[in-house]
């Protein structure tokens, strides 16, 4: 009898069809994320489980699924899985790292220039019919070019964010717990986060979300930032105190900011949707088609190898 895999939300077909063609696959019908019942109804049976970053897979869930034999994550983060208790019940727990670096990063430049060129605001200016023609002081943005960028978190998308700033000839510093103060290379300075954060003319976040770095831009950090500063978060949401930071848009104690990601996700704040000093997207720093099809074929990778008895391409635990 051939295993069970579960799907937890539609992913690119081309995964779809990989892990069928070992596997009876059963994939989440309805356009939204499962409701808590309706995932343990669902994986009750299941030797693997495909998952978002937006299913909490906790002790819960796997005592629900008495087969389960790997959690394959469709994310880079991990923060949603209990990986201790998995590691406890001999369940394998993998993710996709590497295959979203560049696409990621690329979007990280996207946010700093609708920021700081006020794209999107441009945009609703004209669409709305106030465009009258050219005029000197027209919707005024920043430069990005000779600018100082900081980096905090120096793992392979803050790295690669970095190469992209030698384009612009920009001062990039870097802030990355995990590295000494002096590691420097020929792309950036390493430094510390108060230095950073007072230096910096545009602020980018890579940082996975863990205790150390849960709020770790608060009202504090964002008091030490330029007043024409932008922060650009594409890494996890909670990485900022979304209230601290809308409260500095408000009071344009720093210029802009740029987000991919929320803190209590997916609800907004609805004082952040009715500032203009901020881009908001929802949560697109991988979806591209080339990118999400390698994300879902590295997914499946992971769990058909566990189902064989293989290693994975990407185990965490």
């Amino acid at each position: 009898m051939p295993a069970n895999i579960y799907v937890t939300r539609r992913i690119p077909q081309a995964a779809i069809d990989l892990l069928s063609s070992y596997f009876d696959v059963s994939v989440n019908p309805f356009e939204r994320n499962l409701r808590r019942a309706e995932l343990l109804e669902h994986i009750k049976d299941a030797d693997a489980i495909l998952c978002l970053l937006s299913d909490s897979i906790d002790r819960s869930v796997m005592d629900a699924a008495p087969r389960l034999k790997c959690i394959s994550n469709y994310a880079v983060g991990y923060n949603n899985i209990d990986v201790e208790y998995a590691s406890k019940q001999g369940i394998v727990v993998c993710n996709t790292p590497k295959v979203l670096t560049e696409t990621t990063a690329d979007l990280t430049w996207a946010l700093i220039m609708s920021c700081a060129r006020r794209i999107v605001e441009s945009d609703s200016f004209l669409r709305s019919g106030e465009f009258k023609g050219w005029e000197p002081m027209l919707l005024m943005g920043a430069d990005i070019h000779h600018k100082t960028l900081g980096i905090i978190g120096m793992g392979r998308i803050g790295q690669a964010v970095a190469k992209r700033a030698s384009g612009f000839s920009m001062k990039v510093l870097a802030y990355d717990p995990s590295l000494p103060e002096d590691h420097n290379t020929a792309l950036w300075k390493s430094t510390n986060l108060q230095t950073l954060l007072r230096e910096a003319d545009f602020v980018s976040l890579h940082v996975p979300l863990t205790e150390k770095t849960q709020h770790m831009i608060g009202p504090g950090e964002l008091k030490l930032m330029k007043r024409g500063a932008i922060l650009i978060n594409t890494s996890r949401g909670a990485v900022i105190n979304e209230s601290a930071l809308i409260e500095a848009l408000r009071q344009n104690r720093i210029a802009a900011a740029g987000l991919d990601v929320y803190e209590k996700e997916p609800y907004i704040p609805q004082e952040l949707l009715e500032l203009k000093n901020v881009v908001l997207l929802p949560h697109i720093g991988s979806a591209t088609t080339e990118t999400r099809t390698a994300m879902g074929i590295m997914a499946a990778q992971n769990a058909i190898a566990v189902l064989k008895g293989e290693e994975p391409p990407s185990r965490i635990n």
